[in-house]
C-alpha cells in the first residue's frame, strides 16, 4: 500500500511518499514545498536512493503546489512511481479536532465541516489543513482521505485536568478549555520508548518532552495522556522560540492599558515577539543562542536558563500528579539535538531517582540513545520523533479496516 502524507501550512507543504506493509514502512520519497502563494516558490524533493531535486517556480496556492508533487513523484528521472494511481491513500496532519475526535478518522462530508467548526480553535492552522484536503480531493477524486489530529492523544485527559477555572457557560458556548498539541509526536516518541527499552510503557509513568521552536510537556499513565502543558492555544506551557508560554493573564490587561495596545496587538506579542527572543533580544533560534551563551552573554544565559527551569518545572509537576515517574524522554529539533539544554534541565534531579550520564549526554545529536545513568531509577532519553509514520500507519490501519 503505498501513502502519501501531507503536512500543509499557510505557505508551506511537508510531504512523504511512504510504502506500507503489515511488517515493514519505507520512506519511498519526502520533501517540502515553500513560500506558496509567491512566484519564487521552491519545491525540494528527495527520493530513497537518488539525489535530491529543487525547483524555483511560481506556485500561488496548494492545489498548485500538491500537483508539484505528485509531479515530482512520478518524474522519469527523479520519481519513484510510475503513476499517481498507485498511490493508495492520502493521510493529513490536522491540528485542531475539538472534543468530538479521539482518534483518526477516513475524511466525509461530516468530517470536513467538523474541522471547518474548529477554524476558531486553530485559525493559524486548520484553515491551511483544509486546503490540502480539499487540493487532493479536486486532484484525486475518490481517494480516500485521513485526518490525524495534534489534539487526538490528549482527548484522555480528565476533567480536572482540561478545565479551566472560568465561568463555565464559555465552555459550553465555545469550547474553552485545554486540547493539547503535538499529540502525534507524543504517541510516537512514546511507543517508540517501549521498543528502544525493551518495557511495555503502558505500565510506566512517563513525561514527554517535544522541545521545538514551539514546545510541550506531556504527562503518560497507563498509555493515556493525563495533562500537558500547551492549552487551548498552543501559546501556553513552556517558554518557546518567540510565544510567551505560561503568563499571569493581568500582565496583558496591564501592557494593553499602558501601551494602548488592540487584541491583535496583543496577540502578536504573545505570538511573535515573547519567548526567547523576547527575553534575550537576540534570536529565536537556539543555536544563535547557545553560541551567545558560550561568549558569555548575560540575556542568553538568562533566556536558556528560564527555559530549562519551566521545562524542570513542568517534569516535577507531572511527577506528582502521577505519584511516580519512571521516564523522562526528549525529542522534537531542541529535544534531540541540544545538549546543553538536557543537561541544564536533567541536572539536579536525583530526588527523583534520575541519575544523569552528562557525558553520555554530551555531543548527542539526532539519535535515540539513554542518558541516565544504567542504576537510575527514572531512565532519560532522547527519541527522534516521526509524526509522518503515525500518520502513514493511522491511515494504513483505518483503510484495513474501512476497505
Amino acid at each position: 500500500m503505498v501513502v502519501l502524507v501531507l503536512n500543509c501550512g499557510s505557505s508551506s507543504i511537508k510531504y512523504q511518499l511512504f510504502n506500507m506493509d503489515e511488517n515493514e514502512e519505507t520512506v519511498m520519497a519526502k520533501g517540502i514545498v515553500e513560500r506558496i502563494g509567491f512566484t519564487d516558490a521552491v519545491i525540494s524533493h528527495k527520493p530513497t536512493g537518488k539525489d535530491k531535486y529543487k525547483e524555483v517556480k511560481p506556485i500561488m496556492d496548494h492545489t498548485s503546489g500538491i500537483n508539484l508533487v505528485m509531479t515530482a513523484l512520478v518524474d522519469e528521472n527523479h520519481g519513484v512511481i510510475k503513476s499517481v494511481e498507485e498511490i493508495t491513500a492520502v493521510g493529513h496532519r490536522v491540528v485542531q479536532g475539538g472534543e468530538k475526535y479521539q482518534e483518526s478518522v477516513l475524511i466525509t462530508k461530516e468530517v470536513i465541516q467538523d474541522i471547518e467548526a474548529c477554524i476558531d480553535l486553530a485559525p493559524l492552522h486548520n484553515p491551511a489543513n483544509l486546503k490540502g484536503i480539499i487540493s487532493v480531493d479536486q486532484l484525486l477524486p475518490g481517494i480516500p482521505q485521513i485526518a490525524v489530529f495534534d489534539t487526538s492523544f490528549h482527548q484522555s485527559m480528565p476533567p480536572h485536568a482540561f478545565m479551566y477555572a472560568i465561568p463555565r457557560e464559555y465552555y459550553e458556548k465555545y469550547g474553552v478549555r485545554k486540547y493539547g498539541y503535538h499529540g502525534t509526536s507524543h504517541k510516537y516518541v512514546y511507543k517508540r520508548t517501549s521498543q528502544i527499552l525493551g518495557k511495555d510503557t503502558r505500565a510506566m509513568k512517563v513525561v514527554s518532552c517535544h522541545l521545538g521552536n514551539g514546545a510541550s510537556v506531556t504527562a503518560i499513565e497507563h498509555g493515556r495522556s493525563m495533562d500537558t502543558s500547551m492549552g487551548f492555544t498552543p501559546v501556553d506551557g513552556l517558554i518557546m522560540g518567540t510565544r510567551t508560554g505560561d503568563i499571569d493573564p493581568g500582565v496583558l490587561l496591564f501592557l494593553a492599558d499602558k501601551e494602548h495596545l488592540s487584541l491583535k496587538g496583543i496577540s502578536n506579542m504573545i505570538n511573535k515577539r515573547s519567548g526567547m527572543v523576547g527575553i534575550s533580544e537576540i534570536s529565536s533560534d537556539m543555536r544563535d543562542l547557545e553560541l551567545a551563551y558560550y561568549e558569555g552573554n548575560e540575556r542568553a544565559n538568562l533566556a536558556l536558563t528560564m527555559y530549562a527551569y519551566r521545562v524542570k518545572k513542568f517534569i516535577g509537576a507531572y511527577a506528582a500528579i502521577m505519584n511516580g515517574l519512571d521516564c523522562v524522554i526528549f525529542t522534537g529539533g531542541i529535544g534531540e539535538n541540544d545538549f546543553n539544554i538536557r543537561r541544564m534541565i536533567l541536572q539536579n534531579m536525583d530526588y527523583l531517582g534520575l541519575d544523569f550520564d552528562e557525558p553520555g549526554n554530551h555531543g548527542v545529536k539526532g539519535e535515540d540513545k539513554i542518558i541516565t545513568k544504567p542504576d537510575s531509577r527514572v531512565t532519560a532519553l532522547v527519541v527522534r520523533t516521526n509524526e509522518e509514520l503515525v500518520i502513514a500507519t493511522d491511515t494504513y490501519k483505518i483503510l484495513e479496516k474501512c476497505f
